[in-house]
């Protein structure tokens, strides 16, 4: 039977890792917008992979289970890179909100009813859920066992809770890490393994975007002024994504990787603190 790798959000980081881990094996490369999964898949096919393409929209229960359909209907589904999202320059807080949380929840879970034996799924958060204030053990729980089609009713996620799109984003990208945390032990049950990721600005043309957005002069003093003094690339995103969906990686499961080149670090204690 074929394996096949399943990346959802065909932009560069899904790319990247997808290359590291691929050869071999069947990828579907499924995006909201179908001329990104087919400029994704041009390139992944140039390069040697078996590559199909499709549509889907993390926010629609029937559009992800859709895709499990297709993705199980190719073979055994032994790797999920989900790296789509909207970030707080482009959607309003209600939007942020559905994609990047309940979408998240919505793809663990119907993945998780799927995933092979051995298999391993890498989520993309961000450096943003480190940097939200501590949240109440009730509040962490609430985010990651609440039932999915409950998630977006929770009392703090209330539009007068969560009224800047910074913020939804922020608690979106906690909730992903804490929601993948509870997703490991049911995963776990089926032999499979699920992390994420959180990356801090890694060049993309997402992070375009924020860098030109309203809020490039923050983000560029972020860089400037952390231990790296520069942001990240998409390789350096695939090799964490390797390592925690290959051999070498095996006993890793219900954990955060934050890769920011020290952004967080220096925002609780250095140059970036809040008052310097």
């Amino acid at each position: 039977m074929t394996d096949v790798i399943v990346v959802i959000g065909a932009g560069s980081i899904g790319q990247a890792i997808a290359r590291r881990v691929s050869a071999g094996k069947h990828v579907v490369l499924a995006d909201l917008r179908e001329e990104n999964a087919e400029a994704a898949a041009k390139t992944l096919s140039e390069a040697g992979f078996d590559v199909s393409t499709t549509k889907v929209d993390v926010a629609s229960r029937d559009s992800v289970q859709a895709l499990v359909a297709l993705a199980a209907g190719r073979g055994a589904v032994t790797g999920v890179i989900h790296a789509a999202g909207v970030s707080p320059s482009q959607a309003s807080p209600e939007t942020i909100l559905k994609v990047d949380l309940y979408g998240t929840a919505l793809v663990l879970e119907e993945f998780g009813n799927v995933i092979a034996r051995g298999g391993s799924c890498v989520v993309i958060a961000s450096q943003s859920g480190h940097r939200l204030p501590a949240l109440t053990p009730e509040q962490d729980k609430e985010l990651a066992t609440t039932p999915v089609d409950e998630l977006l009713a929770l009392p703090l996620l209330r539009p007068d809770q969560v009224t800047d799109p910074l913020h939804a984003y922020q608690v979106s990208k906690r909730g992903n890490s804490l929601r993948v945390k509870a997703e490991a032990v049911r995963w776990g049950k089926r032999g499979a393994r699920v992390n994420t990721i959180s990356p801090g600005i890694i060049i993309t043309p997402l992070a375009k975007d924020e860098l030109s957005g309203p809020r490039g002069a923050g983000y560029r003093n972020m860089l400037e002024r952390s231990p790296a003094g520069r942001a990240g690339t998409p390789d350096e995103v695939g090799t964490v994504g390797a390592l925690l969906m290959g051999a070498d990686g095996a006993f890793i499961t219900g954990s955060d990787f934050l890769m920011d080149g020290g952004v967080t670090a220096s925002y609780f204690y250095g140059e970036l603190a809040p008052g310097k």
